[in-house]
């Protein structure tokens, strides 16, 4: 037998693959399972997006090989996005590189700065790529805990006290996911320091600054930032084109060359239409937003109405596209809670145990499902 290779043994398949499995097999069973736990946005692009990657297949170059870099439409519509959305001015020739969804920008970005025993700061709880793939490249995690009694946000402080000498890289993620928690201008200013006084490279990943939000920022408006910080963006949430697989990373034309250098080894460019369309979201007026915002406040009230049936607590004033809710004194383990829900009620939720040993006791609520599936789920209770 073929025996793989040793970096496999580091991580495990990704938890969402396996749990859908099972999920996908109660639901061939007859069961009407009402998923609650993916972030896969449900609505649909905008009609003038739809048109714009259906007009683009059939221009003359649509199907050729495209530049590793994008088009040059795409670079300079994501330069217009960050001035008039975060007030950054970015070149778009040389500071900004579209990715294949912001996921594969991490992997990037891990194999364009990391090499095999240097250490990683990643967030507990946080988005379970940082670490897998930090494992992947021979990189070592060094997990930070982030508290509701801190705001979710890292001490500094106390992270000075350690050996960071061998930090290259810090992930931080705000808004947060999967707590919904914010960071300031002040904040994003107290890790430019932190990272340039360490000599650590610092990624902001920033996909839902426009859900349920209003103050979005960019890690990349402190001054000093691109010294030692990168920002990926993603247009999975805000345009609810997660299938497109649309993302961005954005810093230094070094940093951005860097990364650069790994993309172009990997894939062939993205497709034109796909660009095209991307483009068109990029232009959307103010009322696609609030539009948005509008049926996402609905579903995270009746949201709220769930969780405390199920006696949790939860941040009302968090943003982005989930509820994290604290389960009651003497619920059980959140894996245990949420396989019970699921087997008894028929009703998906993600325990905010797989983001993390800080996430014991929590549970994470998508709003990706919409007002009559959830009021379902209220009824099942």
């Amino acid at each position: 037998m073929i025996r793989t290779a040793e970096r496999l043994h580091t991580v495990e398949e990704y938890y969402f693959s396996k749990k859908m499995r099972e999920v996908r097999g109660l639901i061939a069973e007859g069961r009407p399972i009402i998923n609650m736990g993916i972030g896969s946005p449900d609505l649909a692009p905008s009609p003038q997006i739809i048109e714009a990657i259906q007009n683009a297949v059939i221009e003359d170059n649509a199907h050729q090989y495209q530049s590793y870099q994008g088009i040059p439409e795409l670079r300079s519509a994501i330069a217009d996005f960050y001035r008039i959305k975060f007030k950054v001015v970015v070149d778009a020739q040389t500071e900004i590189l579209p990715l294949m969804g912001s996921k594969e920008g991490i992997m990037h970005i891990s194999m364009a700065f990391l090499n095999e025993g240097d250490e990683v700061l990643i967030p507990n709880p946080g988005y379970p790529t940082y670490s897998s793939v930090t494992k992947l490249v021979g990189a070592i995690p060094k997990y930070y805990n982030l508290q509701a009694n801190n705001d979710w946000f890292p001490d500094l402080a106390a992270l000075e006290e350690q050996d960071l000498s061998k930090i290259k890289i810090m992930w931080v993620n705000y808004p947060h996911m999967p707590t919904g928690a914010s960071a300031s201008e002040s904040q994003f200013a107290a890790l430019i320091t932190f990272a340039r006084r360490n000599d650590i490279l610092l990624v902001n990943d920033n996909p839902y600054s426009f859900i349920l939000n209003d103050n979005p920022i960019s890690i990349l408006s402190v001054e000093g930032s691109y010294d030692v910080a990168l920002e990926l963006n993603s247009l999975s949430k805000t345009f609810s084109m997660a299938g497109w697989r649309v993302g961005m990373v954005l810093g230094s034309a070094d940093h951005i060359n860097a990364v650069l250098k790994v993309k172009s080894n990997m894939d062939s460019g993205m497709f034109y239409g796909i660009q095209k369309g991307a483009v068109s979201a990029l232009k959307s007026k103010q009322e696609w937003f609030d539009q948005l915002d509008m049926i996402y406040a609905s579903r995270r009230q009746l949201i709220f109405e769930l969780a405390d049936i199920l006696n949790c607590t939860y941040d009302v004033n968090t943003v982005g596209m989930f509820v994290w809710a604290k389960l009651p004194p003497g619920s059980g383990s959140a894996e245990s809670f949420i396989d019970k829900v699921l087997y008894d009620k028929n009703i998906f939720i993600t325990p905010g145990t797989i983001f993390g040993s800080n996430g014991e006791g929590y549970l994470r609520f998508s709003l990706c499902v919409t007002q009559e599936k959830i009021k379902e789920a209220i009824d099942r209770f």
